[in-house]
């Protein structure tokens, strides 16, 4: 290769974004890191909604139990074996392998639907945070489809408005706050759970007593996950509640929307950190919020179906319930509100992230004031799963598959003709799939299964047809070109390998302080449910732990993010030291 081509290509390079190039290896990240940031993700707002929706199912204790461990496993399992092996491999985000893979038209419409599905998603957030609202300014519960109250309209906008605007211009210091909620979170659902049960208790024998696991099993088998629906209809099998856990993320592993964070991976294994969110989100917070939205409901006279997510946190934990309601919807609607916005980029590839992420901000402002999307949203992430899955399946069939048939992964591109195949195999997967639920031939909740499968077989057969069975050795050879000048690129854009871990005392005591600040929460939760012999004990040492659980939310936020900000500035301080 000519001096003159490598500069070319090198000028290239430098003029694209970040987010079209591989990820280097100097950008890659630790286990730590993706335990971190799936905890976060997955321990949200919703997590009162799915919690009151296996109620509302009818779902049993003991199918609770057994089909979310089952679920949320093989979920983690699809993250390891299906995301993470294509992201390690590639280094790509979903969305630059797609383009690569097929080009235009399908990259677009692809973008175009996450873009439209991840607003969704955002909107459902910022309408969880403004029920947490309600008892404070009194606006009547939003049971109807669409709003019934001026003041939760407005409520909902101007939380909109703030979300849309920290996503498009301050996203770096919102991502640094939303990394420390995780522990704080994960506590709080958990305490939550814990001290609305001698409440549950005393609703089904009269006693505030939990007489240990055999109690549990009979209070919770009774009063929360009780077999049938409101209306006393059978309630959804084992078989349903694996299927709506697996399937409530197969838009992100499936689906291998989450090639874009796992590309930072340094090992494929990594996959397994997945579990922090499936496990203690999906698992741990959907039981603790289904005991505290079962309890809630009885204690303020309103039905499951109806009760709003901030009238259960409060109920649960007083006014720290209403803080656990507005930071998780709002930390996990900006980080939606900026996936939204880079997709809308790659619709229009004109526009600067801030600008896609502002038009995209009207979408999310229009769809939050309306319940009905967050009140149906384990559906809605269903649907969404099934809708991108079959895209997942293209991208498995082009890593996997094709090489080993002898094909070429990248034929539509060394071709310059649009991947046909790709639409097709997206289209008719979608259309059967859709006709499959509409004719009840398969439950909604495993229509992602076949449909996964059904795209790898036809996309392998149409791509064969239509030119991936042909040689491009040119066009392979240009890659390898362009990889080779990528990884040069990494290098120069390389930091220095040095230790900036902090181990000032200053920074190890504020880490053990609020370590300590939540473990004291959690033991205050502990002493309501053990040492609660009757009711007005139980008020009593309730009250005591509203009070241990909003001054501990304050130590551990300040101690927390002053820690944050001190590790950050020393390792800023390191490298321009080494630099220097």
């Amino acid at each position: 290769m000519s001096n003159d081509a490598a500069t070319d290509i090198d000028e290239q390079i430098r003029e694209m974004d970040a987010e079209q190039l591989p990820a280097g290896q100097h950008e890659t990240h630790r286990p730590g890191h993706f335990a971190g940031l799936y905890a976060a993700e997955n321990v949200a707002g919703t997590e009162f909604i799915f919690g009151a929706t296996f109620v509302i199912l009818g779902a049993s204790l003991v199918d609770v139990l057994i089909g979310l461990a089952i679920g949320n496993l093989l979920a983690v399992l699809s993250f390891r074996f299906l995301a993470a092996p294509i992201a390690v491999g590639t280094r790509m985000s979903v969305y630059t392998y797609l383009e690569r893979v097929a080009g235009g038209v399908p990259s677009k419409l692809f973008n175009g639907v996450n873009a439209f599905l991840f607003a969704l998603i955002s909107a459902a957030m910022i309408t969880v945070s403004a029920t947490a609202f309600n008892l404070v300014l009194d606006f009547e519960p939003q049971t109807e489809a669409f709003p019934t109250s001026l003041s939760f309209i407005i409520l909902a906008a101007a939380i909109g408005c703030v979300a849309v605007l920290v996503a498009a211009f301050g996203f770096n210091a919102l991502a640094e706050f939303a990394s420390i909620c995780a522990p704080w979170l994960m506590t709080m659902f958990a305490v939550g759970g814990l001290v609305m049960l001698p409440a549950v208790a005393q609703t089904a024998t009269g006693s505030t007593v939990v007489d240990g696991w055999s109690g549990f099993l009979e209070i919770g088998g009774s009063e929360v996950f009780t077999g049938e629906t409101p209306d006393g209809a059978a309630g959804i099998t084992l078989l349903g509640i694996i299927g709506y856990s697996w399937g409530a993320n197969s838009f992100a592993h499936t689906g291998l929307i989450d090639m874009s964070l796992l590309r930072y991976a340094k090992k494929s294994w990594y996959g397994y950190m997945s579990a922090t969110g499936m496990f203690l989100g999906h698992y741990m917070a959907w039981i603790s919020a289904g005991f505290m939205g079962a309890a809630a409901a009885t204690i303020v006279q309103i039905s499951i179906v109806d009760i709003e997510p901030g009238n259960v946190a409060f109920t649960a934990l007083s006014y720290t319930g209403l803080v656990v309601v507005v930071v998780a919807g709002w930390t996990t609607a900006n980080a939606n509100l900026y996936r939204s916005g880079l997709a809308a980029q790659g619709v229009v590839t004109s526009l600067s992230r801030k600008k896609a992420t502002l038009i995209i901000g009207v979408i999310v402002l229009v769809a939050s004031i309306f319940p009905f999307i967050y009140r149906n949203y384990l559906l809605f992430v269903t649907y969404a799963g099934i809708t991108l899955v079959p895209i997942g399946g293209i991208l498995f069939a082009s890593y996997w598959i094709l090489p080993r048939l002898g094909m070429t992964v990248f034929w539509a591109r060394y071709k310059n003709v649009m991947n046909t195949p790709a639409l097709l195999t997206w289209g008719i997967t979608l259309g059967l799939a859709a006709a499959s639920v509409a004719l009840d031939l398969m439950p909604v909740y495993f229509a992602f299964v076949p449909a996964f499968a059904l795209s790898i077989v036809l996309y392998v057969l149409l791509a064969k047809r239509m030119g991936a069975a042909e040689s491009y050795p040119e066009g392979e050879a240009d890659d390898r070109v362009f990889a080779e000048r990528v990884q040069a690129y990494h290098e120069t854009q390389a930091a220095p390998d040095v230790d900036t871990q902090d181990r000032s005392t200053l920074s190890r005591v504020l880490r053990v302080v609020w370590i300590v600040d939540l473990v004291a929460v959690f033991a205050m939760a502990l002493v309501v449910l053990l040492s609660s012999p009757d009711v007005s004990a139980y008020e009593s040492r309730q009250a005591l732990f509203y009070w241990v659980a909003s001054v501990g939310t304050v130590i551990y936020f300040v101690t927390a993010y002053w820690e944050l900000r001190r590790r950050k500035a020393h390792a800023k301080d390191v490298l321009a030291q080494h630099a220097g």
